[in-house]
C-alpha cells in the first residue's frame, strides 16, 4: 500500500504541474500556478517523509501535513474554477483524487491515534 500511494502522490503532483502548464499567462493564474505545484509536489514529498517516520508521533505530525497540503491543492483547483481560469471536465480528475487521497491520509492518521 505504500508503494502504491507513493506513486499515487507522486502521479497527482505531476498531474497538477501539467495542468498548470495549460493555464494562461496572467498575474492571477501565474499565482494559482506556483501554489499548486508548491502544495501538490509538497503532497508526495511529505507523504515519502511519512514512509519513513520514525516514531508514531513523527508520522502523525508528517501525515497531517500531506493532509494540509492536498486539502490546500484541492483549494487552488477550486479557486482556478470559481476564477473561470479552467474548466471544470480538466480538473475532474484531479478533484477526485485529491478528495480520495484526502480520505485515505485522514483514516491513516485517526488509526495512528487510535494505537
Amino acid at each position: 500500500m505504500k508503494e502504491q500511494l507513493k506513486k499515487r502522490t507522486k502521479i497527482f503532483a505531476h498531474n497538477c504541474v501539467k495542468l498548470t502548464q495549460s493555464l494562461p499567462n496572467a498575474y492571477l493564474s501565474n499565482h494559482i500556478k506556483s501554489q499548486l505545484i508548491r502544495c501538490s509536489t509538497s503532497v508526495a514529498a511529505n507523504y515519502r517523509a511519512t514512509c519513513i517516520a520514525q516514531s508514531k508521533p513523527s508520522f502523525t505530525a508528517k501525515i497531517s501535513i500531506v493532509i494540509e497540503e492536498v486539502d490546500e491543492s484541492n483549494f487552488w483547483l477550486e479557486f482556478a474554477l470559481d476564477e473561470n481560469i479552467i474548466e471544470k471536465h480538466q480538473i475532474e480528475n484531479l478533484m477526485k483524487e485529491s478528495s480520495e487521497l484526502t480520505a485515505i491520509f485522514m483514516a491513516s492518521r485517526k488509526t495512528a491515534s487510535r494505537k
